[in-house]
């Protein structure tokens, strides 16, 4: 079996980390070049792509879609943003997932299983504030037009910051008590976060992730009145009724960078970002 390659999620990186000005949503020309760049490894594929563009404040932005498998047949959506929040790098959040779901993608080209579904890879635009939990946000854009065009979804996978790891006791934080009391205290595994009703299906990911990785994977459940539940762009998909999670190494609850001019490339372990993309890959092939 194929395993996600550590020299292409870094070049990734390097590419989105580089960009100058910061790839924020006032930085159009920025934002269109990691755009063109997305666009054009999907492209080396051999696939489908589209472009879902989008005007926002009287400027155009664009979500980014390669899609493999039978073109009518329902579809699992894996997903993640390509814009930063303000003027950082944005190695961890969000380019970190960006070279996750190419290297998915590279990955199902390179093996070609049977394909039950059609799998549609997105890169969104606009998921960093002023725009979260807007209707602006590039993933409500795309949840509300498969909705709109009934669309089958057998699930959605979103990847939101996959490279931030740490060995040490105690560099894991959590914002209450009894989490602390169920997870490890040290930050050195990914997380599957659902909404509360879809235990089943958080569940499922996480075993299929485990049996396809060489990481801890956690899971949990939380209630969508409860912040930390929806914050990504998983959250636009659960208003259409559609099973979606979030693949998370917990965001600020461990990364001090967290939207920080020192969220940077050297700060990522990219030997346990690729067992995280090899455990998607395997979570998309169990759920074929």
């Amino acid at each position: 079996m194929s395993v996600a390659n550590q020299t292409r999620l870094h070049a990734d990186v390097q590419f989105l980390t580089s960009l100058q000005p910061a790839r924020n949503y006032q930085n159009l020309a920025s934002l269109n070049k990691a755009a063109d760049y997305i666009h054009a490894e999907f492209k080396k594929l051999g696939c489908s792509v589209q472009e879902q563009k989008f005007q926002v404040r009287k400027h155009e932005y664009r979500n980014v879609i390669a899609s493999l498998g039978p073109p009518t047949a329902a579809r699992i959506i894996v997903g993640a943003h390509y814009d930063v929040c303000g003027d950082q790098p944005g190695a961890d959040d969000n380019a970190s997932a960006i070279a996750g779901l190419l290297e998915t993608a590279r990955l199902l080209q390179a093996q070609a299983p049977t394909l039950k579904y059609r799998i549609d890879f997105v890169a969104y635009s606009l998921e960093e504030p002023p725009f979260f939990a807007t209707e602006d946000m590039g993933s409500a854009v795309h949840a509300k037009s498969l909705h709109t065009e009934k669309v089958p979804v057998r699930a959605m996978l979103c990847y939101e910051m996959i490279g931030y790891f740490r060995d040490e006791p105690g560099s894991q934080k959590f914002p209450d008590p009894a989490l602390a009391a169920l997870y490890p205290n040290t930050g050195n595994f990914i997380i599957v976060v659902g909404r509360q009703g879809q235990e089943a299906f958080t569940q499922q990911v996480k075993t299929l992730m485990s049996a396809h990785s060489k990481i801890d994977v956690q899971s949990i459940n939380l209630p969508t009145s409860q912040g930390l539940a929806g914050l990504s762009d998983h959250r636009n998909y659960w208003r259409y009724g559609y099973e979606a999670v979030m693949i998370n190494d917990t965001s600020f609850l461990r990364n001090p960078n967290y939207h920080e001019s020192s969220d940077t490339i050297d700060t990522l372990d990219f030997k346990r970002m690729a067992e995280v993309v090899n455990g998607v890959y395997g979570a998309i092939l169990g759920l074929l």
